[in-house]
């Protein structure tokens, strides 16, 4: 029995061990001045396009040149927080945020044209909506709570979930974060996500300049942190430029100085 418990105890050191030191590392590639970038980005293969809470604007990937853009304060859209891009449609979570109790839902646009086409709403299912993605034929939505402003009645940042859910939005399976992560999190929550072609779940809190790597577990409901990445960009949406093969390039935002950043992460030894 000594002999096992060493085992776990060692096992379990290594796994730890191996959160605490990234194997990979962030290296910024080119950086765009966008006044607009406060909540997130998300990129195809030559645009990017900069999420604020009621505006969209789309650019030129090299150049970064405004090509469009959307403004939804009009119609009433007050909280986007992040997008990405999937065959031609732009897909944005929205929230919200402060307001209580949390609602949200996903809007859907015409990458091209930035033309709004399309609504799925949540209502107050789970909380705030601040991220979408694909990954296997579902969708994946992150939904934030807080532990300070637009938090709920009862709840904190621990209530933050990553739900699954398949085409017709129905919902397969969800998700919490662990303990050191909420801490991270907290008082804010996750903002940002998405997944790598390695299978993993690359998600960012509200303000701290690190991705953490995430694994959906074999068994229970809380998701596996695999390694902390420090990263040029501070929180918020991100997104992984998929029209790129073999090599992992991000795109992310710094809101203090309104920048668009797109950086590689790559092994440590390369």
């Amino acid at each position: 029995m000594k002999s096992i418990s060493v085992f776990v105890s060692a096992f379990f050191a290594v796994i730890t061990l191996s959160a605490q030191h990234p194997s990979h590392k962030a290296t910024e590639m080119k950086q765009f001045t966008v006044k607009e970038a406060k909540q997130g980005v998300a990129v195809d293969r030559h645009h990017f396009y900069v999420i604020n809470s009621s505006t969209i604007t789309k650019h030129d990937k090299e150049s970064g040149e405004l090509i469009t853009l959307w403004d939804g304060s009009a119609a009433g859209v007050k909280h986007l927080n992040s997008g990405v891009v999937i065959k031609g449609k732009l897909y944005c979570a929205t929230s919200n945020y402060p307001d209580s109790p949390m609602a949200g839902s996903i809007e859907i646009f015409d990458a091209r044209t930035l033309e709004h086409i399309g609504c799925h709403s949540f209502g107050i299912l789970r909380g705030s909506a601040t991220w979408i993605d694909k990954y296997k034929g579902s969708w994946y939505v992150g939904f934030a709570h807080y532990s300070g402003n637009g938090s709920s009645e009862g709840k904190d940042t621990r209530w933050t979930t990553v739900a699954r859910f398949d085409r017709k939005w129905r919902e397969t399976g969800s998700w919490i974060f662990p303990e050191n992560i909420i801490k991270l999190f907290t008082p804010m929550s996750n903002s940002g996500a998405t997944w790598g072609r390695d299978g993993r779940l690359y998600c960012t809190g509200h303000d701290e300049p690190e991705i953490y790597v995430m694994e959906i577990p074999g068994t229970g409901y809380t998701l596996s942190h695999v390694e902390t990445i420090t990263t040029p960009v501070h929180g918020q949406g991100i997104a992984i430029d998929r029209t790129v093969n073999k090599k992992l390039i991000m795109y992310g935002i710094r809101r203090d100085k309104n920048l668009v950043i797109a950086f590689e992460i790559k092994q440590e030894h390369d």
